[in-house]
């Protein structure tokens, strides 16, 4: 499990510092099952910044994200993977910050590939990414790259009973 090795309450109201699990169930229980839309942040190779909404699931304690290889999105993440992932989730809003790399490896293709099709997309691997019958009309032709987070630090802030803000940071 990615756990995280500091965590820092920002909450002002005295609320207490949410704990990790709570936003990594919601990311493990409603993707794919929910519409969800996640928003990745990158950045140009000129420094202004770019978002844009994609699908992502998390598989294996990973998030995991697809992206065409002519977005703006993947050119953005080929000089400069560092990115921001966003999300509401059920009762806490989540930003993620970290690296995200492209995976070619057949066997982590065909897991996530599987979790995809579990959630209604039925993604098949080919060519080193995915094909499927149909993809968000900006994303290109397919084959679409399969992008991991490493993840560096997230960002909980709770919509709903427990309230709070919480940062917690993963690396060492």
């Amino acid at each position: 499990m990615t756990e995280p090795n500091a965590t820092q309450n920002l909450d002002r109201s005295g609320s207490a510092a949410l704990p990790w699990s709570r936003a990594r169930d919601l990311l493990a229980t409603q993707t794919p099952a929910e519409d969800l839309t996640f928003f990745v942040g990158t950045v140009r190779p000129d420094g202004r910044p770019h978002v844009a909404g994609v699908g992502a699931i998390w598989v294996d304690d990973a998030l995991y994200f697809v992206s065409g290889p002519g977005t703006r999105r993947a050119r953005n993440l080929a000089v400069n993977p560092a990115c921001t992932v966003s999300v509401r989730l059920r009762g806490i809003d989540v930003t993620m910050e970290g690296e995200a790399h492209r995976l070619t490896e057949p066997g982590t293709l065909e897991r996530v590939a599987a979790v995809y099709r579990s959630g209604g997309w039925p993604a098949t691997v080919v060519d080193e990414g995915f094909t499927a019958p149909f993809m968000a009309a900006s994303a290109g032709p397919a084959p679409w790259h399969l992008y991991r987070l490493t993840l560096h630090r997230a960002f909980g802030v709770a919509t709903a009973a427990p309230h709070g803000a919480t940062r917690w940071d993963f690396t060492r």
